[in-house]
């Protein structure tokens, strides 16, 4: 039972909790009985070794820690439960006292969810300029059909120019000794793509094929691999192939073969089309990403630093699945890199602290504004879940609780209240120029 509650700090505070001796000792006895199969004393056959023998062997203590492990979970909830707390991390647990004849007193630091105050959230001021399509921007466009149609065609008569596809054997060298990863056979190679180290596609331009030669570059000072970087380095070289694309021309047949479109002009105006949908869809992105902005600079209350880590745990665990999708984990990519687990976490940590700021303030906004979800509107929302990952929603119910998933809805009718009553403004004009 709940003994006391105590606020010893902001977002802390201190229960103490205790457990009578009858329910102590009826614990001890089950922490027994559970572990009686294994218990073994010389003289004694295994499993047949009484709690009395078992203590005075091991100690009055011995089956203590399980027996509090045991009860712990629930006379905490019950506590919390009692006291109304919103706890944000694991509760910190201290013995204070334990014996067969007072039972067990327990003392439990809990960290508290903050305590937002957020005002003047309607009325918010942000730019909203959606940017005008321009013929060029059409013509950027079109050129990726002609790109995407294009004819690859080899060359024999002439040395290697930019923008030339070539394929080349290479090794690398520091001095006279080859560095691991520094060597590729038949591998490919857009010149002017900046693919390799600068300096080393600018040596192939004026080479013919079968030539054989030294490329002389320096790897970069903020090369990812420390060992290499400030390095000069030799790459001999030898060229196989030159080819380039030859792009077709614009014309009514290209569109006819390549899209849905019948002409030139029907193609140019339907790019036009989705080009304006889109600026106006940036333009919305962007005038929400400066409400929300706004709405985290107004959160100045002390955060847990648990908050801040949980949510970099999570963006982690995201960034790890990504990985193991494209085929790499997480100590590989480091190695790629040169950053190690800890220092990767790092860089989250400004993205962690605005999304927990912002999910704090809208949290609050939904409580001032008593926003409120339905059944239905909880359902709807499970369902298109469903849907999107081909399972059914009994499922998604088991691994988004309803009242967490009704809590996100209130943040998202949150967001939209202050973007409707947010006023839009239009960017200066040497910013628009930009």
């Amino acid at each position: 039972m709940l003994k006391s509650s105590n606020k010893t700090d902001v977002n802390t505070t201190e229960l103490v909790i205790s457990i009578d001796a009858a329910t102590f000792e009826e614990a001890v006895e089950k922490e027994y009985q559970r572990q009686k199969k294994n218990i073994q004393i010389k003289g004694f056959r295994k499993g047949k070794v009484t709690r009395k023998l078992a203590e005075k062997e091991f100690g009055e203590g011995a089956f203590y820690e399980g027996a509090i492990n045991a009860l712990l979970g629930p006379e905490l909830d019950a506590a919390i439960r009692e006291t109304e707390l919103e706890i944000v991390d694991r509760p910190n647990v201290e013995v204070l006292s334990i014996d067969k004849e007072n039972g067990v007193e327990l003392k439990a630091v809990c960290v508290t969810k903050p305590v937002i105050e957020i005002s003047d959230y309607k009325g918010l001021k942000a730019v909203k300029s959606v940017n005008a399509i321009t013929d060029e921007d059409v013509d950027k466009q079109v050129e990726m059909i002609r790109k995407r149609n294009a004819r690859i065609v080899s060359v024999d008569d002439r040395a290697a120019q930019m923008d030339d596809e070539v394929i080349i054997d290479f090794e690398g060298f520091f001095g006279d000794e080859a560095f691991e990863g520094g060597k590729g056979e038949d591998h490919p190679l857009k010149l002017g793509s900046g693919q390799f180290i600068p300096g080393f596609e600018d040596q192939i331009v004026g080479h013919n094929i079968g030539d054989e030669f030294d490329v002389n570059v320096k790897f970069p000072e903020d090369y990812q691999m420390k060992d290499y970087a400030g390095k000069d380095a030799t790459f001999k070289c030898k060229l196989k192939s030159i080819s380039y694309e030859e792009l077709p021309e614009i014309n009514d047949d290209l569109i006819k073969d390549a899209t849905d479109f019948e002409t030139v002009e029907e193609y140019r105006n339907d790019i036009r089309t989705k080009l304006e949908v889109a600026a106006v869809k940036q333009a919305d992105s962007n005038f929400e990403n400066e409400l929300m902005n706004k709405l985290i600079e107004k959160v100045e209350s002390p955060i847990p630093n648990c908050m801040y880590e949980q949510r970099i745990d999570n963006i982690m665990r995201s960034f790890e699945q990504q990985l193991q999708q494209q085929g790499m984990d997480l100590k590989l990519y480091c190695q790629y890199t040169g950053m190690d687990a800890e220092s990767l976490r790092e860089t989250y940590r400004d993205r962690a602290e605005s999304e927990v700021k912002l999910r704090l303030a809208l949290e609050k906004i939904a409580e001032l504004e008593n926003i409120e979800v339905s059944d239905e509107d909880i359902n709807n929302g499970l369902g298109e879940i469903a849907a999107a990952n081909n399972i059914d929603i009994e499922t998604v119910k088991r691994f988004i609780p309803a009242d967490e998933y009704a809590l996100d809805l209130r943040v998202q009718k949150a967001l939209e209240l202050v973007k409707e009553n947010a006023v839009a403004e239009e960017a200066p004009a040497e910013e628009k120029a930009e």
